[in-house]
């Protein structure tokens, strides 16, 4: 028997989602502060918080009781008429038997009953109520129901209903004192129900709070659930601020005239005895059929996996040998064979259908075991990987084996798995969605009803990836918040809401597979799409030793694989799992930095860290994916290691005996699992303690730091080091044991990172025409690889209605657009006109017109095919293509039938559209400029005034002043951690795109519209490891000729000049009289003098310029000026 005096059996965490406020940290803290024995969760219509309630009790030395408030039926749960009609009962776990039917239950209230809410029925209660405790809930129960309407005899029906299905002894009736009246009615009906049948009471508080000063807050919450903003009087609300965690001293005091129903709680907590032995969970694995002749799973993995050794070297030596076996014997008595054997299954599964595999992403890469079974492609003993990193045989925790597929037939990997294990045993696992500080700020402050664009005022000065208390430091928002009173009451509470679950969405990735029908173990929840996930989240799938599977959908598999086919439409052949690893051309282009397309490599900071190191080996890139990491420590490991690399600073290993640990990254920890070698050679550490250090380390807790020195340090006195060097060295691997990069999953990543490289350096043709058409959907992206095009010096050629396919191909030495980026047209449409194209080639417009499906090939389809230039061959004027479209259209009617554009159509001859609108409705259709752009016709502008180019802003030093051209293609606002606006502008100009920031009232007005060409004046800055412009000043390209061009030089090459030339230039000049000056550069022999003309100057339009060229040669002007 428990002792002590009371016990909370009604209570909702913050997963009885935007109902319950109890965050489950804070009810541990409340718990521990009361020093209650014991706390059941009951949270509306599910257990999502079960595991982590039970697990955080747990550890709190206070017992967890599991329970839900379901939801009945009045009658059917199949019923689905009227309004939201059903009961509340609250069910608690007493054994293992209890939470299997409390799971079953759960389930069958999201698959069968689901009606507004999940519900469940008598019918299946009476079927799973073994090992359940029922307690009659709040007034919203069956039983308070017919008691409040003074309908004693049906109340009393209902209890004896409920206790013909649990059983006398498993029955409560709940007393409640909430404030409310209805609490006094229905609580004499159930004392008197309780007299009359010999049912016990228990006090409850029907908690959806902590404090009592938190209902303000909860009633908020209450709103965002409905809709409703807190005026509206129709709204559901509590009335009473009485439903928060009661201490049992008020508990006591509340019911002092019925202490049984307090005692009575005791009872019921005595009686739920669920143990998940969570600290001794076993593994539970679907059952994998192992083939005739072998015993076990274990016997059977033992040989694939040593048939895969031998494969994988020619000579096992002892240390393989011992490396091997170790695993093995790991595995085995984990009970983990039949996982691997699954594992190796799936990647078989897919390599066999010719689904692109990724060789090994996270610390699987660092299993001897698993690269034997061709599970990963990488060589853990070459690169000294850790197998302890990924299983540790002293910690009892599931291993992760995540695996990367190709992001278009990922969902075939889905579909094996629930063929293979059955439907019934594999699930999506849920994620939950919680409150952020800009977000909860928006919806307190919408059910307040403050305008709109005040909420906005205030959000917007809230950085993102901040917490309301941090906010609290910036100045502006300290300022808006202290304007007005109102603004005090938002914030105050958004803090307290801030971080509460809020919704439940599908996690990305995550599967489960369980040995029988999930049910057995997991509860399932109904989104709102209809698909079905666990109620549990990833944590608590792992607590429970279910097999949880990552499957990943990477797209630079698909690009690699594209590739590939490409190269084999050209017999060009190539085994990309077995190229060497150290091709020159592939380094050559890495040093470079020309990484656009290349994985993981692509960013700006990447780039610089490339040029910089200049990887020549597979290992550099390994670190290059370490180094690229944010924060002080990130800058200085970088820094140290570039010129450790080329020899201008100095090696340091501090004791001879960590040379060949670090000697690969030039004595600096980059790895975690350097952290843990050095524990092992050190201080004598296994390396599954030193994993487990790694991990203490890395939650930086002051008694368990202690501890871990302590340990460290004794073990490494034992091994004859100092006690000095061994603290130096304890003190070394601090930082690094959390902020250190996972090797085996830098290599793994390294190893895509080299191919894509290589196929980038041999075959950039087929790489990019794979990666354009992989890249389809998104604009900038196409933009950004046809500028990469022009820069390998490979032309694109424009879409053709008669040489296009869907994808990017490769045609000649150059790439075909794909008719897959014209935007809204779509695969199907694409296809169809392919597949009608097979009759023969284009001839006319009308051709095309009447050969298509319009039920496929919709008139927005051929709109955006025609503002691409896809006709441009048929017929140039896209603006006479339109007007024939829509005279067309207008003519035939009836839209959707198939002869929809048949027929012929005359058009009056229509004037083609100006360079402007040419590429305005190109920019609409395909995202980006094609045929031309508008700075172009600024060529003389940029030539004057711009220092330098996207392409070559990253090589700069910060703080180099520059002024660079652009059109701007994005704007974005936010506020940094002083409150100052900032303006981020995505610009683009002839080489690529940049981003330039602005501070300052006055030159954010300056921002003229989106796509308009202008000068930006600055200075370099550094921005989230990217080179940016800090602005410092914003010029239209429209105005430059006028305010800021001073001259014009006109270059002469006196050899060969005529006085008939020189007569021509002088008309030309005296036909555009203006104010600029005139300056003659007059150059013979490598040698040149300036003269200014005195006598005349100059209006530099572009119809003078042109002729000056005519006359002169193309590079004979330029203007002269400054910004």
């Amino acid at each position: 028997m428990l002792h002590a005096n009371f016990v909370h059996l009604h209570l909702h965490t913050e997963y009885s989602f935007l109902d319950g406020a109890c965050r489950i940290d804070d009810l541990v803290e409340a718990a521990s502060r009361y020093k209650l024995p014991a706390l059941a969760i009951t949270d509306h219509g599910n257990m999502c918080g079960c595991i982590e309630f039970y697990k955080k009790l747990m550890h709190a030395a206070i017992k967890p009781i599991i329970g839900q408030e379901v939801y009945l039926a009045p009658q059917s749960r199949f019923d689905r008429k009227g309004k939201e009609v059903y009961y509340h009962l609250v069910l608690l776990v007493r054994n293992e038997k209890g939470y299997k039917n409390l799971v079953k239950l759960s389930t069958i209230a999201y698959k069968e009953g689901f009606y507004y809410k999940p519900r469940i029925d008598k019918e299946v209660l009476k079927e799973y109520n073994d090992g359940l405790i029922g307690m009659s809930a709040c007034i919203r129960g069956e039983i308070s129901y017919h008691l409040l309407r003074g309908d004693y005899d049906k109340a009393k029906k209902a209890l004896l209903e409920y206790l013909a299905i649990f059983g006398k002894e498993n029955f409560y009736l709940e007393l409640m004192r909430l404030g409310l009246k209805e609490n006094e009615i229905v609580n004499g009906g159930l004392l008197t129900l309780s007299e009359e049948l010999g049912v016990p009471c228990v006090a409850t508080n029907d908690c959806h709070y902590i404090n009592k000063d938190d209902s303000e807050s909860h009633d908020i919450l209450l709103c965002l659930q409905t809709g409703k903003d807190i005026d509206d009087e129709s709204r559901m609300r509590f009335e009473s601020n009485e439903l928060y965690l009661r201490s049992p001293e008020e508990m006591e005091q509340l019911f002092s005239d019925h202490p049984e129903a307090i005692k009575n709680t005791l009872e019921v907590a005595d009686r739920c005895n669920l143990d998940f032995h969570l600290d001794e969970v076993k593994v539970q694995l679907p059952h994998y059929d192992v083939p005739e002749g072998f015993s076990s799973s274990d016997e059977y993995l033992e040989k694939l996996a040593k048939e895969g050794l031998k494969a994988k070297y020619t000579h096992i030596d002892e240390k393989i040998e011992e490396r091997f076996n170790h695993e093995l014997n790991v595995i085995k008595k984990r009970g983990l064979s039949g996982y691997f054997l699954i594992i190796t299954d799936l990647v078989n599964f897919a390599r066999e259908s010719g689904i692109p595999v990724g060789p090994g992403r996270g610390s699987a890469v660092g299993s001897l075991v698993l690269y034997s079974l061709g599970v990963t492609e990488i060589d853990p003993l070459k690169y000294g990987l850790v197998f302890e990193r990924f299983l540790n045989p002293e910690r009892a925790t599931m291993p992760d084996v995540d695996i990367d597929f190709s992001d278009t037939r990922r969902d075939e990997v889905i579909s094996y798995i629930k063929r293979k294990y059955g439907e019934e045993n594999v699930s999506q696992i849920i994620t939950f969605g919680t409150m952020a500080a800009r977000a909860v700020v928006r919806d307190v402050g919408r059910v307040l009803k403050i305008a709109l664009p005040e909420i906005d005022r205030i959000a917007k000065t809230i950085p993102f990836g901040i917490s309301l208390k941090e906010a609290q430091e910036i100045p502006e928002f300290r300022n808006i918040i202290n304007e007005k009173e109102e603004y005090k009451k938002l914030i105050s509470l958004a803090m307290r809401l801030e971080g509460i679950t809020r919704h439940a969405s599908v996690h990305a990735a995550g599967m489960v597979v369980a040995p029988h029908e999930i049910t057995e173990f997991v509860p399932l929840y109904r989104m709102p799409d209809g698909s079905f996930v666990t109620q549990y989240p990833m944590e608590a799938i792992d607590a429970l030793g279910l097999l949880k599977i990552d499957i990943l959908g990477l797209r630079t598999l698909t690009i690699i694989k594209n590739t590939i086919e490409l190269l084999k439409r050209e017999n060009k052949k190539i085994d990309i799992e077995n190229i060497r690893l150290d091709d020159k051309k592939a380094f050559n282009l890495l040093s470079k930095g020309m990484t656009n397309g290349v994985f993981q490599l692509e960013s700006e900071g990447m780039k610089d860290i490339l040029r910089k190191i200049k990887p020549d080996s597979f290992t550099d890139i390994m670190a290059v994916l370490a180094l690229y990491r944010p924060g002080p420590l990130g800058g200085l490991t970088k820094d140290s290691f570039i010129k450790r690399k080329h020899g201008k600073e100095a090696i340091n290993y501090i004791h001879k005996n960590l040379e060949p640990i670090l000697k690969e990254t030039y004595g600096i920890i980059l790895y975690q699992e350097q952290v843990m070698q050095i524990a092992s050679v050190v201080a004598g550490f296994s390396l599954g303690e030193a994993d487990t250090l790694r991990r203490a380390m890395g939650k930086k807790l002051p008694e368990i730091m202690d501890e871990k020195r302590k340990a460290f340090v004794e073990g490494a006195l034992r091994r004859n080091y100092s006690e000095e060097v061994a603290n130096r060295l304890f003190d070394l691997i601090i930082p690094f044991a959390g902020y250190g990069f996972n090797k085996s999953h830098s290599a793994g990543y390294s190893l895509i990172s080299y191919r894509t490289a290589f196929l980038k350096a041999h075959y950039p043709q087929e790489f990019l025409s794979a990666t354009l058409t992989n890249e389809s959907s998104s604009s900038d992206k196409i933009a950004e690889f046809v500028k990469e095009a022009n820069v390998l010096k490979i032309d694109i050629y424009p879409p053709s209605i008669n040489k296009s396919f869907y994808e990017f191909l490769p045609e000649g030495d150059s790439i075909r657009f794909g008719l897959c980026a014209v935007k809204n047209v779509g695969e199907n449409a694409c296809m169809s006109i392919i597949s009608t194209r097979k009759r023969g080639e284009f001839r006319s417009f009308m051709d095309f017109l009447n050969g298509i499906d319009s039920r496929i090939v919709s008139k927005r389809a051929v709109e955006s095919l025609i503002k691409a230039g896809v006709f441009d061959e048929i017929k140039k004027n896209r603006a006479e293509l339109l007007s024939i479209l829509s005279t067309i259209q207008r003519r035939q009617g009836s839209v959707g039938q198939a002869s929809l554009f048949r027929g012929d159509a005359s058009s009056k001859e229509k004037e083609a559209f100006s360079v402007t609108e040419h590429l305005s409705f190109e920019k609409d259709s395909l995202g980006f400029y094609l045929s031309g752009h508008p700075l172009d016709r600024y060529s003389d502008e940029l030539t004057a005034f711009t220092t330098t180019t996207s392409s070559s802003l990253a090589a700069l030093p910060v703080g180099s002043e520059v002024i660079l051209s652009g059109v701007i293609t994005k704007r974005r606002k936010r506020r940094v951690k002083n409150g100052d606006l900032l303006v981020i502008l995505t610009l683009e100009d002839l080489e690529g795109v940049y981003d330039a920031t602005l501070f300052g009232d006055s030159l954010i007005g300056q921002i003229p519209e989106k796509d308009s060409p202008i000068l930006v004046k600055g200075k370099v800055g550094l921005f989230r490891e990217n080179k940016n412009v800090k602005v410092e000043k914003i010029i239209p390209l429209s105005k430059v000729r006028d305010e800021f061009v001073t001259g014009v030089e006109i270059r002469l090459n006196l050899i060969g000049l005529t006085e008939e030339t020189l007569k021509n230039l002088k008309a030309i000049l005296e036909a555009s009289p203006g104010n600029k000056e005139i300056f003659l550069r007059m150059e013979e022999n490598g040698k040149y003098t300036t003269a200014r003309c005195k006598t005349l100057k100059v209006s530099p339009n572009r119809t003078t310029l042109s002729k000056i060229r005519k006359l002169l040669g193309e590079h004979a002007i330029t203007l002269k000026g400054e910004i």
